[in-house]
C-alpha cells in the first residue's frame, strides 16, 4: 500500500486552500417570487369574465377573480419558492363595492391580509376618505363618528374577533407623499426583505397627479412629490445599507398603444404592444418616470390604468405586440415593467435570480396569469381559499339589511334606456346629481355636467317588484346603477371645446368608433341632426344658467347661445364642466376632455348621488321627472 509523505500532504492542503477563487464554483443564484397586482379596489366577488387578451370572444372567456380565488392563486404560486412577496401597486381600497364601501373598506383590508400582501404602494383612490382615514386602515381601530364607533365599523369577521378592525397587516408605502405638518412621508417610504440573506427593497410611489383626481379634502395637508426625483433619492440610503436588489411600486401607468392599427383589440395580458402609451396615444407618463430612474432600480410594478402588459425579456407577444426587454431607464437599460389589469383579475407572476455576492438582480422572468376560477387553461382546477370565502360571505350577510337603506323617493321609473335622441331619464338624474356636487365654488365651480351613457347601469331607477309610486330607492338600488366609485373631475372647458366633445359624440367624429350620448345637466340643452356628416352634428347650443343645490332647480341667468346653426358663437368663452374621472382621461372616445385645463378632483360619484336623493326623499318630496323646472328634454334629435 502507497504511503504518502506527511509533508506533501500538507503542502498539497495548502496549494488547495490557495486556489484563486474564480476556479471555485460559483454559489448558486437566490430566487425569489414576486407576486404583484394593482388596483383591487375591495372587489371581494368575481367582477365577471376576463381574457387573456381583448380578441378572445366574450363567450369563451373564463369566470374570474374573487377575494377567495385570489387567495387560492397566492398560495399557489407561494408553494413553487419559500422565497415569497406579495406586493401591490396602490388602489386597494376606495371605489368599492357595496360589500366593502358600506363597512368603510375593512372588509377589503381583511381579505388583503389573509392573502398574505406584504407591501403596497398608495395609490389615489386609498386618499378618497383623507390621511387619517388611511392611517386608520393601516393602523386598525373602529371609524369613529362623535366619538363612537359607526355602526358599519369593526364588524370584525376577518379580523381577531368580532368588534374589532385589525388594520393591514401589510405596509403601505408612500415614499413621494409627504405629510407637509411633520415635513416626513405620511407613510414608510420603503419596505426591505431578506431572502437567503440578500435583502430586497420596495419603494412605494404614488402619481404626482393626485392631487387633480382626488377631491380636496382627500389630500388636505399632503404634497405630492416627483416619482422619479424621490426614487433617486432614496437609491443611496439603500445602498449604503447593502441593498442592491430594489424594486419600485408606482401607482402609475400606462397603456398597450391605442393608436396604433388594431389598438386595443390585439392586446395581450402579456404584451407590450409598442412599449406602451397613454390613452391618447402619446408617449405614456409611466415611461416618462422610467426613463429618469437611478440604473440600480431593478423592476417596475405599475397599476392605475386597469391595463394588463409584461414589458421584461419574457414578454408573450402571441402575434400581438414585438418581444421586447422593458422600459428604458436613464442609461438606456430596458427596465422590467409590469401591470395586472384590475380587481383581482390577473397576477403578476415574477421570478428574479440575485447574485448572493454581489447582492445584484441579474435575471427577471414575468408571467401575467389570469385568476381563473376553473383554472381551465392549466386543465387543474385551484380550489377556493374556504377561510377567505368564509368571510366574503359573512360580510354579503351583512351588507343585505344595510343595502336596504332609504336614499330617496320617486314618482316614477327612470330607466337607463335612451330616447331616439340618446337621453336617459336616469342620466339626467345622475348629471344633476354631478352638476349639484361641484357647483359651489369650493368644490368646482362647475356650471354644467356630463355624465357618459355607460356607466349608467342597468336598469336604472325603478320600482321594486309589487311596488306603486310614489316608491323609495335604497342605496343597493342606486349602488347598482352607479357601481364604478369613479371620481368627479371638474375642468375648464371653452364653448369650442364643448361643441368639439359634443360632436365627439358621434362615430367618426375625432376617432370615435360608435355613436355615444352623454348625459347632460339642466340647463343645458342642444339639438343633433342625424343626416349632418361626422364632426357637423352639433346644431344648436343652449345655456341657462341653473342652481341645483336648492329644491326645485332655479335658473339664474339669461341664455347663452354657445352654438347657433352649427357655429359657435364665443369660441374662447369658459365654462367650468363636471365629468368623471374615467371620461377626464379620454375614456369612450372623449379625448377632448383631456385638453380641459384648471383641473380639480372632487367626490366619488355615488357619494354625489346618494347626496342628491337625500334631497327627494318622502313622498312629500319626491323626484318628479315631469317638473319643468329640470328642463327636459335636454337633447333633441333633428332629421
Amino acid at each position: 500500500m502507497l504511503k504518502l509523505n506527511p509533508l506533501l500532504l500538507a503542502l498539497s492542503a495548502a496549494f488547495c486552500l490557495s486556489t484563486p477563487a474564480s476556479a471555485q464554483t460559483p454559489a448558486p443564484a437566490i430566487k425569489v417570487k414576486i407576486i404583484g397586482f394593482n388596483d383591487f379596489h375591495g372587489t371581494l366577488e368575481s367582477p365577471g369574465t376576463f381574457g387573456v387578451n381583448t380578441s378572445v370572444p366574450a363567450a369563451n372567456r373564463p369566470l374570474v377573480g374573487g377575494a377567495e380565488y385570489l387567495a387560492a392563486y397566492v398560495a399557489d404560486m407561494k408553494s413553487k419558492n419559500p422565497n415569497t412577496v406579495v406586493v401591490g401597486a396602490g388602489d386597494f381600497v376606495g371605489a368599492t363595492p357595496l360589500i366593502s364601501s358600506l363597512f368603510f373598506d375593512e372588509p377589503a383590508v381583511e381579505a388583503l391580509n389573509k392573502i398574505g400582501v406584504d407591501f403596497s404602494s398608495v395609490g389615489n383612490h386609498e386618499f378618497d376618505k383623507g390621511k387619517d382615514e388611511l392611517r386608520r386602515l393601516q393602523m386598525g381601530g373602529c371609524k369613529l363618528v362623535a366619538g363612537q364607533p359607526d355602526p358599519n365599523s369593526c364588524k370584525g369577521f376577518g379580523s381577531s374577533a368580532p368588534g374589532t378592525f385589525d388594520g393591514a397587516k401589510f405596509k403601505w408605502l408612500s415614499a413621494n407623499v409627504i405629510d407637509t405638518g411633520t415635513g416626513r412621508s405620511l407613510l414608510p417610504p420603503y419596505g426591505v426583505k431578506s431572502f437567503g440573506g440578500v435583502r430586497v427593497a420596495f419603494i412605494g410611489m404614488t402619481l404626482k397627479g393626485t392631487p387633480d383626481i382626488v377631491t380636496p379634502t382627500g389630500v388636505a395637508g399632503l404634497s405630492f412629490k416627483d416619482e422619479a426625483d424621490t426614487v433617486n433619492a432614496i437609491v443611496p440610503v439603500l445602498r449604503a445599507q447593502g441593498i442592491e436588489s430594489i424594486v419600485v411600486l408606482v401607482h402609475q401607468g400606462a397603456f398597450q398603444n391605442p393608436a396604433v392599427a388594431g389598438g386595443f383589440n390585439n392586446q395581450d395580458i402579456n404584451g407590450c404592444l409598442n412599449n406602451l402609451k397613454n390613452s391618447d396615444g402619446s408617449d405614456s407618463d409611466l415611461g416618462k418616470i422610467v426613463a429618469r430612474l437611478d440604473n440600480a432600480v431593478d423592476l417596475v410594478v405599475s397599476g392605475h390604468t386597469h391595463a394588463a402588459y409584461n414589458c421584461s425579456k419574457t414578454t408573450v407577444d402571441n402575434g400581438n405586440s414585438p418581444r421586447t426587454a422593458g422600459l428604458p431607464n436613464k442609461t438606456g437599460r430596458l427596465v422590467p415593467v409590469t401591470s395586472a389589469s384590475a380587481f383581482g383579475r390577473v397576477l403578476s407572476e415574477i421570478d428574479l435570480s440575485i447574485d448572493p455576492k454581489t447582492r445584484d438582480v441579474v435575471d427577471v422572468s414575468v408571467n401575467n396569469r389570469l385568476v381563473d376560477r376553473n383554472n381551465a387553461t392549466a386543465n387543474q382546477l385551484i380550489a377556493s381559499n374556504p377561510t377567505v370565502k368564509n368571510l366574503v360571505s359573512s360580510y354579503l350577510n351583512a351588507v343585505s339589511p344595510l343595502a336596504n337603506q332609504v336614499v330617496g323617493t320617486l314618482t316614477a321609473d327612470l330607466s337607463n334606456a335612451a330616447n331616439a335622441a340618446g337621453e336617459m331619464p336616469a342620466g339626467d338624474l345622475i348629471a344633476d346629481a354631478q352638476l349639484q356636487a361641484t357647483q359651489p365654488a369650493q368644490l368646482g365651480g362647475a356650471v354644467m355636467a356630463f355624465m357618459n351613457a355607460g356607466g349608467v347601469r342597468s336598469p336604472g331607477f325603478v320600482k321594486p317588484a309589487g311596488a306603486t309610486a310614489p316608491f323609495d330607492i335604497s342605496y343597493g338600488n342606486a349602488f347598482t346603477v352607479q357601481p364604478f366609485g369613479n371620481s368627479l373631475v371638474t375642468m375648464t372647458l371653452t364653448a369650442q371645446q364643448i361643441k368639439d366633445v359634443l360632436e365627439q359624440q358621434f362615430k367618426g367624429c375625432k376617432g370615435q368608433g360608435t355613436t355615444r350620448i352623454m348625459q347632460i345637466s339642466n340647463g343645458l340643452q342642444y339639438s343633433w341632426s342625424d343626416a349632418a356628416p361626422a364632426c357637423a352634428k352639433i346644431v344648436d347650443v343652449n345655456f341657462t344658467p341653473t342652481d341645483v343645490t336648492v329644491y326645485p332647480p332655479v335658473a339664474t341667468g339669461a341664455v347663452d347661445k354657445l352654438v347657433i346653426a352649427g357655429v359657435v358663437q364665443n369660441p374662447n368663452k369658459t365654462y367650468r364642466v363636471t365629468v368623471n374621472n374615467f371620461m377626464a382621461t379620454g375614456g369612450d372616445g372623449y379625448t377632448t376632455l383631456v385638453g380641459g385645463s384648471n383641473v380639480l378632483g372632487g367626490a366619488q360619484d355615488i357619494d354625489a348621488l346618494i347626496a342628491y336623493l337625500a334631497g327627494y326623499k318622502g313622498s312629500a318630496s319626491a323626484y318628479d321627472p315631469s317638473q319643468a323646472a329640470l328642463k327636459k328634454p335636454r337633447i333633441n334629435k333633428l332629421p
